[in-house]
Protein backbone atom coordinates (compact mmCIF):
# COMPACT_ATOMS: atom_id res chain seq x y z
CA UNK A 1 0.00 0.00 0.00
CA UNK A 2 0.89 3.61 -0.88
CA UNK A 3 0.96 6.00 2.01
CA UNK A 4 0.97 9.71 1.35
CA UNK A 5 2.98 11.70 3.42
CA UNK A 6 5.32 14.85 3.93
CA UNK A 7 9.02 15.19 4.21
CA UNK A 8 9.64 17.29 7.23
CA UNK A 9 12.17 19.53 5.30
CA UNK A 10 9.72 21.00 3.26
CA UNK A 11 9.10 23.56 6.16
CA UNK A 12 12.26 23.73 7.64
CA UNK A 13 10.83 27.10 9.22
CA UNK A 14 8.31 25.82 10.73
CA UNK A 15 8.49 23.78 14.54
CA UNK A 16 7.83 20.20 14.70
CA UNK A 17 4.25 20.57 16.16
CA UNK A 18 3.60 23.10 13.12
CA UNK A 19 4.76 20.08 10.84
CA UNK A 20 2.61 17.47 12.22
CA UNK A 21 -0.41 19.94 12.37
CA UNK A 22 0.05 20.45 8.95
CA UNK A 23 0.44 16.77 7.51
CA UNK A 24 -2.62 16.06 9.61
CA UNK A 25 -4.95 18.41 8.64
CA UNK A 26 -3.88 17.81 4.98
CA UNK A 27 -5.28 14.04 5.34
CA UNK A 28 -1.62 12.47 5.17
CA UNK A 29 -0.49 9.54 6.65
CA UNK A 30 3.43 9.53 7.96
CA UNK A 31 6.41 12.12 8.71
CA UNK A 32 9.73 11.66 7.43
CA UNK A 33 11.90 13.56 9.78
CA UNK A 34 14.98 15.46 8.64
CA UNK A 35 17.78 15.66 10.35
CA UNK A 36 19.05 19.00 9.68
CA UNK A 37 16.35 21.38 11.88
CA UNK A 38 13.67 18.85 13.20
CA UNK A 39 15.51 16.22 14.99
CA UNK A 40 19.08 16.98 14.89
CA UNK A 41 21.48 13.45 15.68
CA UNK A 42 21.29 13.11 19.50
CA UNK A 43 18.36 14.52 20.34
CA UNK A 44 16.56 12.05 22.22
CA UNK A 45 14.02 13.76 23.88
CA UNK A 46 13.24 16.26 20.82
CA UNK A 47 12.88 12.52 18.71
CA UNK A 48 10.42 11.09 21.19
CA UNK A 49 8.91 14.44 21.19
CA UNK A 50 8.31 14.43 17.96
CA UNK A 51 7.57 10.42 17.58
CA UNK A 52 4.70 11.71 20.37
CA UNK A 53 2.93 14.37 18.44
CA UNK A 54 2.99 12.10 15.56
CA UNK A 55 1.06 9.23 17.74
CA UNK A 56 -1.44 11.43 19.02
CA UNK A 57 -2.20 12.56 15.29
CA UNK A 58 -2.67 9.52 13.93
CA UNK A 59 0.59 10.05 12.00
CA UNK A 60 3.03 7.07 11.08
CA UNK A 61 6.98 8.11 11.31
CA UNK A 62 8.64 7.41 8.15
CA UNK A 63 12.70 7.64 7.29
CA UNK A 64 14.69 9.04 9.60
CA UNK A 65 16.79 11.55 6.97
CA UNK A 66 19.96 12.16 8.00
CA UNK A 67 22.77 13.94 6.32
CA UNK A 68 25.54 11.57 7.61
CA UNK A 69 27.75 10.97 4.48
CA UNK A 70 29.48 7.29 4.29
CA UNK A 71 33.26 7.44 3.43
CA UNK A 72 33.53 11.54 4.85
CA UNK A 73 31.67 12.22 7.76
CA UNK A 74 33.12 11.35 11.11
CA UNK A 75 32.31 7.76 11.50
CA UNK A 76 31.78 8.46 15.14
CA UNK A 77 28.89 10.75 13.99
CA UNK A 78 26.75 7.49 12.84
CA UNK A 79 25.84 6.91 16.42
CA UNK A 80 24.05 9.62 17.42
CA UNK A 81 21.81 9.75 14.17
CA UNK A 82 21.34 5.89 15.03
CA UNK A 83 19.79 6.93 18.59
CA UNK A 84 17.85 9.66 17.26
CA UNK A 85 16.32 7.30 14.42
CA UNK A 86 15.74 4.85 17.26
CA UNK A 87 14.22 7.67 19.74
CA UNK A 88 12.09 8.62 17.00
CA UNK A 89 10.89 5.00 15.89
CA UNK A 90 11.57 5.04 12.77
CA UNK A 91 11.88 2.41 10.02
CA UNK A 92 14.93 3.03 8.32
CA UNK A 93 17.94 5.72 8.25
CA UNK A 94 18.66 7.72 5.33
CA UNK A 95 22.18 8.96 4.37
CA UNK A 96 24.01 9.99 1.49
CA UNK A 97 26.46 8.33 -0.99
CA UNK A 98 29.14 10.38 -0.87
CA UNK A 99 29.63 14.11 -2.06
CA UNK A 100 30.98 13.79 -5.45
CA UNK A 101 29.17 12.33 -8.74
CA UNK A 102 29.43 8.65 -9.63
CA UNK A 103 31.83 9.37 -12.91
CA UNK A 104 34.01 11.18 -10.36
CA UNK A 105 34.80 8.84 -8.02
CA UNK A 106 37.94 6.97 -8.15
CA UNK A 107 38.03 3.09 -7.11
CA UNK A 108 39.22 3.16 -3.94
CA UNK A 109 37.09 5.72 -2.81
CA UNK A 110 34.27 4.32 -3.78
CA UNK A 111 35.42 1.07 -1.78
CA UNK A 112 35.88 3.31 0.83
CA UNK A 113 32.14 4.39 0.78
CA UNK A 114 31.01 1.57 0.51
CA UNK A 115 32.84 -0.40 3.34
CA UNK A 116 31.28 2.46 5.87
CA UNK A 117 27.79 1.47 4.05
CA UNK A 118 27.99 -2.01 5.26
CA UNK A 119 28.98 -0.64 8.37
CA UNK A 120 26.12 1.94 8.89
CA UNK A 121 23.74 -1.23 7.66
CA UNK A 122 25.47 -3.72 10.54
CA UNK A 123 25.08 -1.17 13.19
CA UNK A 124 21.14 -0.25 11.99
CA UNK A 125 20.30 -3.79 11.15
CA UNK A 126 21.29 -4.80 15.08
CA UNK A 127 18.54 -1.93 16.36
CA UNK A 128 15.96 -3.94 13.58
CA UNK A 129 16.17 -0.50 11.15
CA UNK A 130 17.31 -0.14 7.56
CA UNK A 131 19.60 1.97 5.97
CA UNK A 132 18.82 3.83 2.32
CA UNK A 133 20.73 5.93 0.40
CA UNK A 134 19.50 9.48 -0.55
CA UNK A 135 18.95 9.43 -4.60
CA UNK A 136 20.61 12.64 -5.39
CA UNK A 137 23.33 14.24 -7.56
CA UNK A 138 27.15 14.36 -6.43
CA UNK A 139 26.63 11.28 -5.48
CA UNK A 140 26.78 7.48 -5.71
CA UNK A 141 23.22 7.18 -6.76
CA UNK A 142 23.71 10.30 -9.65
CA UNK A 143 22.72 7.77 -12.48
CA UNK A 144 20.94 4.94 -12.69
CA UNK A 145 23.56 2.17 -13.60
CA UNK A 146 25.75 3.58 -10.54
CA UNK A 147 22.57 3.16 -8.04
CA UNK A 148 22.01 -0.15 -9.32
CA UNK A 149 25.95 -1.22 -8.40
CA UNK A 150 25.56 0.04 -5.00
CA UNK A 151 22.55 -2.18 -4.14
CA UNK A 152 24.26 -5.19 -5.59
CA UNK A 153 27.34 -3.93 -2.97
CA UNK A 154 25.22 -2.97 -0.12
CA UNK A 155 22.20 -4.67 1.20
CA UNK A 156 20.38 -1.26 1.48
CA UNK A 157 16.82 -0.34 0.52
CA UNK A 158 15.83 2.10 -2.04
CA UNK A 159 14.75 5.80 -2.10
CA UNK A 160 14.12 7.48 -5.26
CA UNK A 161 13.15 11.19 -6.48
CA UNK A 162 13.09 12.86 -9.95
CA UNK A 163 15.87 15.49 -11.27
CA UNK A 164 15.18 18.49 -12.80
CA UNK A 165 13.08 18.51 -15.58
CA UNK A 166 12.71 14.96 -15.79
CA UNK A 167 12.07 12.63 -18.83
CA UNK A 168 8.95 10.27 -18.43
CA UNK A 169 10.12 7.09 -19.46
CA UNK A 170 13.26 7.61 -18.01
CA UNK A 171 11.76 7.78 -15.07
CA UNK A 172 9.51 4.84 -15.16
CA UNK A 173 12.75 2.95 -15.82
CA UNK A 174 14.44 4.25 -13.09
CA UNK A 175 11.38 3.34 -10.96
CA UNK A 176 11.50 -0.77 -12.68
CA UNK A 177 15.14 -0.97 -11.71
CA UNK A 178 14.62 0.04 -8.12
CA UNK A 179 11.22 -1.55 -7.50
CA UNK A 180 11.81 -4.63 -5.87
CA UNK A 181 13.97 -2.39 -2.92
CA UNK A 182 12.24 0.70 -3.19
CA UNK A 183 10.45 2.01 0.03
CA UNK A 184 10.28 5.77 0.09
CA UNK A 185 9.97 8.34 -2.91
CA UNK A 186 9.95 12.07 -2.65
CA UNK A 187 7.31 13.87 -4.87
CA UNK A 188 7.37 17.27 -6.05
CA UNK A 189 7.25 18.86 -9.73
CA UNK A 190 10.40 21.31 -10.97
CA UNK A 191 10.34 23.04 -14.14
CA UNK A 192 13.47 23.60 -16.37
CA UNK A 193 15.29 25.07 -13.28
CA UNK A 194 14.95 22.60 -11.36
CA UNK A 195 14.45 23.31 -7.44
CA UNK A 196 14.38 27.50 -8.54
CA UNK A 197 10.94 26.48 -10.63
CA UNK A 198 9.15 24.92 -8.28
CA UNK A 199 5.76 24.05 -9.85
CA UNK A 200 2.43 22.53 -8.48
CA UNK A 201 2.38 19.16 -8.47
CA UNK A 202 -0.56 18.93 -10.63
CA UNK A 203 1.54 20.21 -13.47
CA UNK A 204 3.27 16.93 -13.83
CA UNK A 205 0.35 14.80 -13.86
CA UNK A 206 1.89 13.07 -17.32
CA UNK A 207 4.77 12.21 -15.03
CA UNK A 208 3.53 11.09 -11.51
CA UNK A 209 0.19 9.32 -12.56
CA UNK A 210 2.29 6.50 -14.39
CA UNK A 211 4.71 6.53 -11.63
CA UNK A 212 2.34 5.95 -8.87
CA UNK A 213 0.72 3.40 -11.20
CA UNK A 214 3.98 1.61 -11.69
CA UNK A 215 4.75 2.20 -7.59
CA UNK A 216 0.92 0.19 -6.86
CA UNK A 217 1.45 -2.76 -9.28
CA UNK A 218 2.77 -4.84 -6.63
CA UNK A 219 0.72 -4.26 -3.76
CA UNK A 220 4.23 -3.53 -1.55
CA UNK A 221 4.07 -0.95 1.26
CA UNK A 222 5.84 2.62 0.16
CA UNK A 223 5.72 6.11 1.24
CA UNK A 224 5.78 9.02 -1.14
CA UNK A 225 6.87 11.74 0.43
CA UNK A 226 5.37 15.50 -0.71
CA UNK A 227 8.89 17.95 -0.75
CA UNK A 228 9.96 21.25 -2.21
CA UNK A 229 6.65 23.25 -2.51
CA UNK A 230 5.87 26.35 -4.07
CA UNK A 231 7.44 29.41 -2.25
CA UNK A 232 7.81 26.38 1.22
CA UNK A 233 3.45 27.67 1.29
CA UNK A 234 1.32 25.70 3.57
CA UNK A 235 -1.58 26.93 1.00
CA UNK A 236 0.47 25.19 -1.75
CA UNK A 237 1.34 21.88 0.18
CA UNK A 238 -2.48 21.67 1.00
CA UNK A 239 -2.72 21.50 -2.88
CA UNK A 240 -0.76 19.33 -3.63
CA UNK A 241 -1.41 16.94 -0.50
CA UNK A 242 -5.18 16.62 -2.47
CA UNK A 243 -3.90 16.15 -5.89
CA UNK A 244 -1.11 13.50 -4.05
CA UNK A 245 -4.44 11.39 -2.66
CA UNK A 246 -6.69 11.98 -5.42
CA UNK A 247 -4.17 10.53 -7.83
CA UNK A 248 -3.25 7.46 -5.06
CA UNK A 249 -7.31 6.87 -4.86
CA UNK A 250 -7.30 6.55 -8.76
CA UNK A 251 -4.33 3.53 -8.19
CA UNK A 252 -5.67 1.57 -5.72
Amino acid sequence: MITAGLASVTFRDRPVDVVVGLAADAGLGVVEWGGDVHVPPGDLTGAARAARLCREHGLAVGTYGSYYKPGHSDPADFAPVLAAAEALGAPRIRVWAGVKSSADVAPAERAAITEDLRRCVDLAAARGLAVTAEHHVSSLTDELGSAVRLLEEVDLVAHWQPRESPEVAECLGELAALLPRLVAVHAFSWGPDGFTERLPLAARDDLWRPLLAVLAQDGRDRDVLLEFVPDDSPEAFRRDAATLLSWLEDVR
